[in-house]
């Protein structure tokens, strides 16, 4: 007796709906792009305004480091870099008068400091305002302004005249 045996695989049954290797439709495609869109418009708007308040407020932390550094110096040579020798006697151990006597080795700064715009900020010594007058002349670089392009002095934000 034979018996005959059916060779032939069975192959399993195939579940309706995508292949395995299908892609992203448009449709899904299209929807994750409106939901992102949709999250941009609420957040952006929120965002766009914050690096120029970013800014002023380094600009305020930097002066107060500068000033810290400023009394470090009178304290060590018993006055304040002239105007003359600014605020890189800071960095660097003046020659010209008058010379201090107790620089610290290292200096009282790492590197000459500029503000978050860019430009060197203003040094004054006697300062029309006290023993010295630090200055950033905010985003727009002049004397005055309003907002971001106010001038901000020894940590506080001087309003336009």
């Amino acid at each position: 007796m034979f018996v005959v045996l059916n060779m032939r695989r069975r192959r399993p049954k195939r579940r309706p709906g995508r292949a395995s290797d299908a892609g992203v439709t448009l449709i899904e495609m299209m929807v994750v792009l409106v939901i992102i869109a949709v999250v941009a418009a609420m957040v952006v708007p929120n965002v766009i305004g914050r690096p120029d308040e970013a800014r002023v407020t380094v600009a305020e932390t930097d002066i107060r480091s500068i000033a810290s550094a400023l009394e470090l110096y009178r304290l060590d040579n018993r006055v304040y870099p002239s105007t003359a020798q600014g605020l890189a006697a800071l960095v660097e151990r003046p020659t010209a008068a008058p010379v201090p006597q107790n620089w610290a080795q290292g200096g009282y700064l790492a590197a000459m400091p500029a503000d978050p715009w860019g430009n060197d900020y203003l040094y004054r010594s006697p300062g029309e305002t006290g023993a010295f007058d630090l200055i950033s002349l905010g985003a727009d670089g002049q004397t005055g302004g309003d907002g971001v392009n106010a001038d901000i002095a020894h940590g506080v934000q001087v309003s336009a005249k």
